[in-house]
């Protein structure tokens, strides 16, 4: 059960100017966290992260690990150097602190210093101790990641930052696990990250406010976010459970346990969509509906929580801030990441290097 703390067009560079000036009325109005960022550097595109600076961990326990690490390797063109090998026992769903320090350690090693972020080939193993295995990846294992009860974590330094670069800057390097239940599951992700590079799609995005309130947590940005990118991008706040047969989701937020009809529709290319809820990040699967289910029917990204974070919206993807970054041109990876202040109990997954709104 998840726990409540006490206490229709397409950005261009027409439109990057408009976008500036909405985008810094949006941040006026929004709470703190969202709103420390520095308004002139708005003015510019961003750079997305390219395939010399992205660095795949392949389990070489793990015939499936290795078979996706070479396809992507492959298709996204990634240098061999970039190849970073390690091994331990791929049945495992959660590796403990002292199995994870070693495995670290040697991937540490192998990491050419240029890399700025991993992407891992395995789903199965989700969790380091009481944190994600994707920000154990990204900043090393670290307890202050974790909390028993409704407790604040340890902040990212890269949130809401126009850096790029972030190992160079903040000595981390942002994590994306390309999961799947199978190879074709993977390939299919894979493929649609590639087919999503500057594409510049015409979509929507849907915020959906639901029945379930303590879920529902991050609805307080919604209207902001709405007036903010009114006329610039196709926002659509509804107050319903789930969304059908709609041809043209770019992003989907929403808060339930399990959400309903989302394979009658239609991702674009380079798509996000999560849902905010206690165990969506237990990827192999739970009570809950996993957050694999929205790669499996057609995003390209998705977020999850690996263990009781509380309804905490700082824990989870700022819809807002993830919108904006990724729209001016960085990578899912950048902004997926850019958007989770507290990113220790949650793990990201999809093809990192999609850029569908690059320059």
């Amino acid at each position: 059960m998840l726990k409540v703390p006490a206490s229709r067009h397409t950005p261009n560079l027409f439109y990057l100017k408009t976008l500036i000036y909405v985008l810094f009325i949006f941040f006026l109005c929004v709470p703190t966290q969202v709103s420390a960022i520095n308004f002139s550097k708005l003015y510019s595109p961003l750079p997305a992260l390219s395939a010399d600076k992205l660095a795949v961990i392949v389990n070489d326990s793990d015939p499936l690990s290795i078979k996706i690490a070479n396809y992507y390797q492959q298709q996204r063109k990634i240098p061999e150097q970039n190849i970073i090998h390690i091994h331990f026992n791929p049945k495992l769903r959660v590796l403990s602190s002292s199995q994870f320090k070693k495995i670290k350690q040697s991937a540490d090693k192998q990491t050419p210093k240029h890399i700025q972020a991993y992407a891992l080939t395995w789903m199965n193993t989700y969790r380091v101790a009481c944190m994600s295995i994707t920000t154990a990846f990204a900043a090393g294992y670290d307890q202050s990641f974790c909390a028993q009860g409704c407790k604040k974590t340890k902040a990212s330094p890269y949130f809401n930052s126009d850096k790029s670069n972030p190992f160079d800057k903040f000595k981390w390097r942002p994590t994306m696990a390309l999961a799947g239940k199978s190879f074709n599951d993977v390939k299919e992700l894979i493929d649609r990250g590639i087919s999503s590079d500057y594409s510049q799609p015409q979509g929507v995005s849907y915020l959906l406010k639901t029945s379930d309130k303590a879920r529902s947590s991050r609805a307080v940005y919604f209207p902001k976010i709405n007036t903010a990118f009114n006329g610039i991008w196709p926002t659509e706040v509804l107050q319903q459970d789930y969304i059908e047969n709609k041809t043209d989701i770019m992003f989907y937020f929403t808060g339930k346990t399990h959400v309903e009809k989302i394979q009658s529709n239609k991702f674009l290319p380079g798509a996000v969509a999560d849902h905010l809820t206690s165990t969506g990040g237990v990827l192999p699967g739970s009570k809950q509906m996993s957050s694999v289910e929205w790669l499996k029917s057609g995003a390209t990204g998705s977020y999850g929580a690996v263990i009781e974070p509380c309804n905490f919206v700082q824990k989870f993807p700022n819809p807002g801030i993830m919108m904006q970054y990724y729209l001016r041109g960085n990578s899912l990876i950048e902004a997926y990441w850019k958007s989770v202040a507290w990113p220790g109990q949650g793990i990201f997954i999809g093809e990192p290097l999609a850029k569908p709104f690059a320059y």
